[in-house]
């Protein structure tokens, strides 16, 4: 097996809700009040990652993206951690490694045109010789599906779709070997969201791509992954190849989420979401986090939280149903 590209170790990521000036003065006297951490990505291996809004993807995504340092464990880049890098591994590092946000058009400064929304990274790093800007621009932009004859025209000109291959084509301008995709496809029309899956198909193919894909949507992961990862509350509770986890389930959590997905052979049955709510980040809840939602839980599972073990060959899971309660 080769040398992993992207690998992370022990990595969480907290955010703290600082108090404020009453907050403090009430504390000063005699009030039981504390500054609060919220544990928005927990231990864990990470291929591809599924789970419901706020189980903590998108900033596990930023971590693995450089936006946000971890607060514990390790980000390694072809075996070198990120905190050890030379200034050369750093740049390396920064280029090599690109995100591709939600919304197209959030993520696209308006006051740039689409020439130098593309161009300006690959300008100053380098990384196109400044006599071909102009022919490797025009390439970049067809590689997308983009006319080039549109580069000068600004994000407000485009449809969402044609935006998000805008930021599809300013990752792909820097020679990226990772790319990062928050929730890519969510917030375009479901026949877009075809063209742009289809699209990360072929650029995988051309140019050797690998990604990190994260969404709460099973059937859009289904369509690009290899191997899925399920997250729940900042913590990964199964991993698997594709269509294992598809085949075979482990986890409570996983099973639920794919009784979700619209199936026309099961048209007749009625809808059942999973019951009950995330719990609260600043107020969790002991044992499992899925305990409070979960049909299966035990005793043991509202004290004591599982650990993510082996159950099969290249299949983990984090579940005390696991080993026979």
């Amino acid at each position: 097996m080769s040398a992993a590209l992207i690998e992370l170790k022990d990595v969480s990521k907290r955010f703290v809700k600082r108090l404020d000036i009453a907050a403090r003065a009430a504390r000063a006297f005699g009030a039981d009040l504390r500054e609060e951490s919220v544990q928005a990505v927990a231990p864990g291996e990470v291929v591809g990652l599924v789970g419901e809004s706020g189980c903590g993807k998108s900033t596990l995504g930023r971590v693995v993206s450089g936006i946000h340092e971890p607060s514990a464990g390790e980000v390694l880049f072809r075996e070198r951690p990120m905190d050890n890098m030379t200034p050369d591994e750093a740049r390396d590092y920064t280029l090599k490694v690109q995100m591709i946000f939600r919304d197209p058009y959030a993520s696209l400064n308006p006051r740039l045109r689409v020439h130098d929304i593309i161009g300006e990274a690959p300008r100053v790093h380098e990384v196109w010789p400044a006599d071909a800007f102009k022919d490797r621009l025009d390439e970049v932009m067809l590689r997308v599906g983009l006319d080039p004859t549109f580069k000068r025209r600004y994000p407000h000109q485009f449809s969402g779709g044609q935006c998000q291959r805008i930021g599809i084509a300013r990752a792909l301008a820097v020679e990226p070997a990772f790319l990062v995709c928050d929730e890519a496809v969510a917030a375009l029309d479901v026949s877009i969201q075809a063209q742009i899956l289809n699209l990360f198909t072929q650029l995988r193919e051309e140019l050797g791509l690998t990604y990190l894909f994260i969404s709460h949507d099973l059937g859009v992961v289904h369509h690009l992954a290899d191997r899925v990862v399920i997250m729940y509350f900042g913590r990964v509770v199964e991993s698997a190849p594709t269509a294992e986890l598809f085949r075979e389930p482990n986890h409570p959590y996983t099973r639920a989420l794919l009784d979700e997905i619209p199936q026309i052979e099961l048209r007749h049955r009625e809808f059942e979401p999973i019951r009950g709510e995330i719990p609260s980040p600043l107020d969790p809840p002991t044992g499992c986090a899925f305990h409070p939602r979960c049909p299966h839980a035990t005793t043991r599972c509202r004290e004591e939280a599982p650990a993510l073990r082996n159950i099969a060959p290249s299949r983990r899971s984090a579940c005390h149903l696991n080993e026979g309660m």
